[in-house]
């Protein structure tokens, strides 16, 4: 039986992958803690990363996606500058097929969110507002 991706995993994946690039200062929440789960800066720039981890079922993994962009959109700051907040959903692979097709690309675009895919190895994919459309459009194979 394949070893389900916890949070955790999907959180110190995305971490690492930040820290390759560029980003620091960072903040993460412990589970079961109420905020945004990563937070990091880099430059002018901060992003927060709503993180979730691995379900057994299909339907699990639905209500995991729901959950996650549910927090990510009430923890989201109302300010006058552009683009000096990025949002990101950090999800396990399976998890993020589904934000893939369900999180509207227009309003990713608008808010700046992009979908942070974690596979077993710990490898990060980043698909932006642009992923989102091409994959939308039937594009990409799920």
């Amino acid at each position: 039986m394949k070893k389900l991706l916890s949070e955790e995993f999907v959180k110190r994946a995305i971490i690492q992958w930040l820290s390759r690039r560029g980003w620091g200062y960072f903040n993460f929440d412990e589970l079961h803690s109420h905020g945004i789960d990563i937070s990091a800066r880099k430059g002018g720039r901060v992003i927060y990363i709503e993180t979730k981890g691995e379900s057994s079922g299909h339907s699990g993994n639905e209500v995991r996606f729901v959950y996650g962009l549910g927090q990510l959109v009430t923890r989201m700051k109302v300010v006058d500058a552009p683009r000096a907040f990025n949002y990101a959903l950090g999800l396990p692979i399976k998890v993020a097929k589904i934000a893939l097709r369900r999180v509207p690309w227009k309003w990713a675009k608008k808010l700046t969110v992009d979908v942070l895919a974690v596979n077993e190895s710990g490898k990060v994919q980043r698909y932006t507002w642009r992923d989102l459309k091409e994959n939308q459009s039937g594009k990409f194979n799920n």
